[in-house]
């Protein structure tokens, strides 16, 4: 590492014509960049610059050294340059995961507005009902309802939602609602319960066997459109299935859940990754 910045500092000592106008550009002492220099023609046992009081030249194997030492300068400056403008303009890969229901409500619309509004940036999407490792899956960010147990990952909490247990209407207005059948998710388990709360704050209880469960959110819609029982739909997906779909309790609501955006970075977020998680934070405050 030290050769490299004593190439760099041979290279400003060629081109300020001194060692103390380089000091200046450097910012740094004469006797700085005079060690530098010293260092670098005992290391190579060649002369670089011949030096007077009034004037300070290039040996025939400085020219040539000077060439390289140039373009390493130069290439430093190139890769300071791009990595600036990352700041500035959101650009490159961003690999973004969720569940199912997420991806397609909330975070596709996002994607599809970010791309016309930044040319450069190159979202990949991964459609999950799984929790991928991000790191194992090479994950940007990752947008989970709840928090996650990996203290790794930064979290930040970006909005919430309500489940609305839900069955095709059809169904609903032939059979009472303690005798259907119930379509779960993997995440919910067999014994299914809910705490539904009324309009004045009281609580309700609601515990049932799953009849069915299936390992991704459209297999279990599909089922419940199809009439097959009744399950849980989130109530930014709603408007999009009703009126085929209705709650079963209409004057009762579950919980709130909360949504997390995750990501696997320590330090400060890309600039492209700040920029989906705020875009996807605004999209699920208009749809809630």
């Amino acid at each position: 590492m030290s050769r490299l910045r004593q190439m760099s500092v041979f290279a400003h000592i060629v081109e300020a014509g001194s060692i103390t106008a380089a000091a200046e550009v450097l910012g740094v002492s004469k006797s700085v960049v005079s060690q530098h220099l010293k260092t670098l023609e005992t290391e190579l046992e060649v002369t670089l610059l011949k030096r007077t009081t009034r004037q300070q030249v290039l040996t025939e194997v400085g020219e040539g050294f000077y060439l390289s030492c140039k373009q390493l300068n130069q290439v430093a400056d190139e890769a300071w340059n791009q990595a600036q403008e990352t700041l500035e303009t959101p650009k490159g890969r961003v690999r973004i995961t969720a569940a199912t229901a997420l991806m397609e409500t909330l975070i596709t619309p996002v994607v599809a507005e970010l791309i016309q509004q930044y040319p450069q940036l190159e979202p990949e999407l991964v459609s999950s009902d799984d929790h991928l490792d991000l790191r194992a899956h090479d994950i940007d960010l990752a947008i989970r309802v709840g928090q996650s147990v990996n203290s790794s990952l930064k979290q930040r909490r970006i909005g919430e939602f309500r489940d609305v247990l839900c069955g095709c209407d059809s169904l609903l207005s032939q059979h009472p609602s303690d005798n259907l059948s119930y379509i779960a998710n993997l995440w919910q388990s067999k014994q299914v319960r809910h705490e539904f709360i009324d309009s004045r704050g009281q609580i309700h209880h609601f515990s049932t066997q799953a009849r069915c469960l299936t390992n991704t959110f459209h297999s279990s819609l599909a089922l419940i459109k199809a009439g097959a029982g009744i399950g849980v739909v989130p109530d930014f997906y709603l408007p999009l299935v009703q009126p085929q779909l209705v709650p079963v309790f209409a004057d009762y609501r579950l919980p709130r859940n909360t949504i997390y955006a995750l990501t696997p970075y320590s330090g400060k977020l890309p600039l492209a990754v700040e920029v989906c998680i705020s875009a996807i934070e605004w999209q699920l405050a208009r749809l809630v």
